[in-house]
């Protein structure tokens, strides 16, 4: 018999200044005070459901939040509608101070990985760690789909390319980004397929659904060019913990070799048979790894690189 998933958790907006942000929560009524804050930012085109088995394994030491960001999930989009990665930083800071309850451990996932590295860079005071699942940081040599993707950010075409793609059924698309995303799509719970689907037909009802998936796909390709995640990265002072997924078909895990460079004194981990979204397929081992980092292990940190004969330890980086 299969084991039921674990529920997504309750949530409801939050006034960020001039707009709304939708907030899930584990709950807090009777938890120690001594629980630190976390806040979750998912990827492009995902949301806060996306971190309910890691909050439900992160519950007995932090306090954690996952929010939508603007036009994702139940977030309604910017009033000036703006999908930059500075924007999305913005919302997340803005959120952060809102709650009042310090600095945060951020934990973010792909194009929230590029938002999260914007924002530590920027505001190093409300980060107390960082650990970034995949983050969407621009490739040394751009490939063939890099370039696709751009296409999908062009203002006449990427809309166009998009509304064919929406044309396709929920049920295909959501099966299309398991197989792209998860090393082994069968570890994708089926009682939340029949969820995503439903929430999927949900947004194509939308008036922004497209703008907000083709506004964030430009704002990644903007940075893609810039490089300014690289730059920011080598500017953050917090300590870090960046994983990588050794079959990631998004981000190439032979990024962590630069991350390691980029981010000073950061613990980088490759996990093994683990596709792009670490934190929904092995959420048990990103848990493991989160604790590593809170627990503050002392002296140079383990750094684990993949090759081509599998994941090994790399060389301390000074």
């Amino acid at each position: 018999m299969t084991e039921e998933p674990v529920p997504h958790w309750p949530g409801r907006p939050i006034d960020v200044g001039d707009h709304q942000v939708y907030v899930r929560s584990t709950p807090g009524d009777g938890e120690p005070a001594h629980k630190e804050a976390a806040l979750c930012v998912h990827g492009l085109a995902g949301s806060s459901r996306n971190w309910t088995d890691l909050m439900d394994l992160l519950r007995p030491r932090l306090a954690c939040d996952a929010l939508d960001l603007p036009g994702f999930g139940d977030s309604p989009p910017r009033p000036d509608g703006r999908y930059s990665i500075a924007a999305f930083a913005q919302t997340v800071a803005a959120l952060i101070e809102h709650r009042n309850r310090g600095p945060v451990h951020l934990i973010a996932s792909s194009l929230g990985g590029a938002v999260a590295v914007n924002l530590a860079a920027a505001r190093p005071d409300l980060v107390r760690t960082l650990t970034l699942i995949s983050p969407a940081l621009p490739a040394s040599r751009p490939g063939r789909d890099e370039a696709e993707f751009a296409l999908l950010g062009l203002p006449r075409l990427g809309p166009r390319l998009l509304r064919r793609y929406e044309a396709l059924p929920p049920q295909n698309r959501v099966a299309d980004v398991i197989t792209t995303c998860y090393h082994d799509p069968a570890r994708f719970p089926p009682a939340r397929f029949a969820t995503e689907v439903t929430e999927l037909a949900r947004r194509d009802t939308l008036p922004y659904a497209t703008a907000a998936l083709a506004g964030s796909v430009r704002a990644l390709t903007a940075e893609f060019f810039r490089r300014a995640g690289w730059r920011d990265a080598r500017r953050i002072t917090a300590p870090a913990l960046v994983l990588y997924g050794s079959h990631d078909r998004v981000v190439d895990p032979r990024m962590a070799g630069r991350a390691a460079r980029a981010f000073a004194g950061a613990r980088i981990v490759v996990l093994p048979r683990t596709g792009h979204l670490a934190h929904m397929e092995h959420p048990a081992q990103v848990a493991a790894e989160i604790d590593v980092l809170l627990a503050g292990i002392p002296g140079p940190a383990r750094r684990l690189m993949v090759g081509q004969d599998g994941v090994h330890e790399a060389r301390s980086v000074p």
